[in-house]
């Protein structure tokens, strides 16, 4: 009777081990280079700055999802300085930055490594401010995107 409380007794503690344990997967992340944010119905994933050699001019990389029932406008700029726009079709997604759709700005001037303050504004919604990586073609799987 002894070893069957015993065993019961090692059963039970060692079962409820992980109910103070860290649990990492519950925590939201960006498992990519890039940032995320959102703005009202449009969600912005994987967003990064590809810069050239000079440094004058910078792609900016990113998907957009339109979760809304209405196309949208999504303005993506410098916090201080020229912005671009970007149509998004109700309940679609749209891929910029790369070959056939660039997005450029000039002006960037955090340098490779460290991190460039954009905006992100849509008709609606309050605009946000992102840090956003800035990345150069020094790693072969970036240089397809160099402005």
């Amino acid at each position: 009777m002894a070893s069957v409380a015993l065993a019961l007794a090692v059963a039970v503690g060692g079962s409820g081990c992980t109910l103070v344990t860290y649990q990492a997967t519950t925590e939201k992340y960006d498992a990519s280079d890039g940032v995320r944010a959102s703005v009202g119905d449009l969600e912005v994933r994987n967003l990064l700055i590809v810069k050239d050699d000079d440094g004058q001019d910078a792609n900016v990389v990113f998907t957009v999802s339109n979760h809304g029932d209405t196309d949208a406008d999504l303005e993506v700029g410098l916090v201080a300085g020229e912005s671009e726009s970007v149509e998004v079709p109700a309940g679609g997604q749209v891929v910029l930055g790369v070959e056939e759709e660039p997005l450029l700005l000039t002006g960037v001037r955090a340098a490779p490594g460290g991190l460039a303050e954009l905006f992100l504004a849509t008709d609606g919604a309050e605009g946000v401010e992102v840090q956003v990586p800035v990345l150069d073609g020094r790693l072969p799987e970036y240089r397809h995107l160099l402005p």
